[in-house]
């Protein structure tokens, strides 16, 4: 029976045919002990310690480890065979990067709850009007007021926030504009005379163009960065789709669900609510314009608004003349269905482009843009004519829509480097004031050729708008090269 050696007496390794490892330091509480140590030479099996005490026989792996939660070391593993590297890490997306930047996801959270309620308006106001004084033409000539008091007002509210800041212009005209909402609907709920609803929702008119006030903070952040801001301004398209897209639905089930008023109410607690919170990021803010006035107004643009206002035909007139045809085929309660499913392509459409890295100026994808819109705006002209269905109808728009959102990502481009330092807030304001003109045009035209002609062959209102935009831009373009060559 071997005899108890000293528990703190290190011996040789075991295994004789393992190679000679020098000996690991142990605790120990002999000041006299000491231990060895050479350089080892490369091993690939494990490093162990054995040591023999009274009763039992220790073993000690001193081999490095790997828990899965810190990065595997180099060098062999334990059975010999060489370790894998780590796995490279993908690179963050465009719109990863683009919400990395400090400040950016609370202006932007803040911006689209305050952008919802656009698309919530129209609608509550004329389901409200509609049923306490029964009729549709009434609340009709209310809202297309507060649209064109909208178109008038905007570009002077954009030139004061582009002169005093975004926070100091914004809040008091978001709230001028929630108190008219709310005078509106005090209006109609106790039957005052039928000229108060015009000056109530005129009112609303003061509401600051928020989609343009977050594309200029972009703008302002990434300036330097150009590919960034046009994944920036794709976003922005996006979601200028989806609130469009989202309002109605959203003011239809609070007015069906609760009473006609709860669409205006909520929409106004949503835009106040979302103001102040997009308005309280003041690190985001572009800073106001100082000194005079530049000589060189957003009114350069105007080549590029007309191309606004046939882009805004085309919206308006689709809609219209959508609504007709569904209407004509016995299905009118799914017109707005149907009407989504272009939103929701033009927004699909609006981010992966925005993921793109654009090839070329915004100058030269423009022409591109419109000869893709005015293409495929043919499609539910063909889809109508051909298989004379809605179920038809309903892929041709989705497929439409798909050509919106570049063409407006690569116009809203374009106002943002013609536009003169210190004025892009007003450029963009009138971007939506040609807009908003565009659509009523192109709602009386899409009405007057679904009545007086059919409502298949009205879709051809959209197709032409979209070829005249295009017509328009190569018009400007042509001239603009000879004015060139001239100086």
């Amino acid at each position: 029976m071997p005899q108890p050696t000293n528990p703190t007496a290190p011996t040789t390794p075991t295994d004789p045919t393992a190679p000679t490892a020098p000996t690991a330091p142990t605790a120990s509480t002999d000041p006299t002990a000491s231990t060895a140590s050479t350089a080892p030479p490369e091993r690939t099996s494990p490093q162990l310690l054995h040591t023999v005490t009274a009763d039992s026989l220790v073993a000690v792996d001193f081999s490095p480890r790997f828990d899965g939660r810190s990065r595997p070391r180099s060098g062999p593993r334990f059975d010999g065979r060489p370790r894998s590297s780590p796995r490279p890490r993908r690179p963050p997306g465009p719109y990863r990067r683009l919400f990395a930047l400090p400040g950016t996801r609370a202006f932007t959270a803040g911006n689209l709850l305050a952008r919802l309620p656009m698309g919530m308006f129209s609608v509550s106001a004329v389901v409200m009007i509609a049923g306490s004084r029964g009729s549709y033409a009434l609340a009709g000539a209310v809202t297309a007021t507060g649209l064109a008091a909208t178109g008038l007002a905007g570009p002077w509210i954009a030139r004061l926030v582009d002169r005093y800041g975004q926070a100091r212009v914004a809040v008091p005209a978001t709230v001028t504009a929630v108190l008219g909402s709310l005078a509106l609907l005090l209006c109609v709920r106790y039957g005052a005379p039928d000229w108060t609803l015009f000056a109530a929702y005129a009112a609303t008119a003061t509401t600051p163009n928020l989609g343009g006030m977050s594309r200029a903070r972009w703008a302002h952040l990434l300036r330097a960065d150009p590919g960034a801001l046009h994944t920036a301004n794709s976003f922005e398209q996006a979601a200028d789709e989806l609130c469009f897209m989202l309002g109605p639905v959203l003011a239809s089930f609070l007015t069906g669900t609760f009473f006609p008023e709860a669409g205006t109410l909520a929409g106004a607690v949503l835009l106040l609510t979302g103001a102040l919170l997009f308005a309280a990021q003041r690190a985001t803010e572009p800073p106001p314009r100082t000194g005079p006035a530049t000589a060189r107004t957003p009114l350069r643009i105007g080549p590029l608004l007309v191309c606004f206002v046939a882009t805004g035909a085309v919206f308006g007139s689709m809609e219209v003349v959508t609504i007709a045809f569904a209407d004509a085929q016995g299905h009118r309660s799914a017109a707005g269905a149907v009407l989504a499913l272009q939103a929701a392509g033009s927004c699909a459409a609006g981010l992966v482009y925005g993921a793109l890295r654009p090839s070329g100026p915004a100058e030269r994808r423009l022409p591109v843009c419109l000869s893709a819109m005015a293409a495929l705006m043919s499609l539910p002209l063909l889809a109508a004519r051909a298989f004379d269905s809605l179920w038809a109808l309903a892929p041709a728009l989705l497929v439409a829509g798909m050509a919106t959102a570049p063409t407006m990502v690569t116009a809203m481009t374009l106002v943002q480097d013609r536009a003169p330092e210190g004025r892009l807030n007003e450029g963009m304001s009138l971007v939506v004031t040609a807009l908003l003109t565009g659509i009523a045009c192109g709602s009386a035209l899409g009405g007057w050729a679904a009545d007086h002609v059919s409502p298949t062959a009205a879709f051809a209102t959209p197709a032409a708008a979209a070829g005249t935009a295009l017509a328009v831009q190569a018009v400007s373009r042509i001239a603009s090269l000879n004015s060139r060559r001239t100086h």
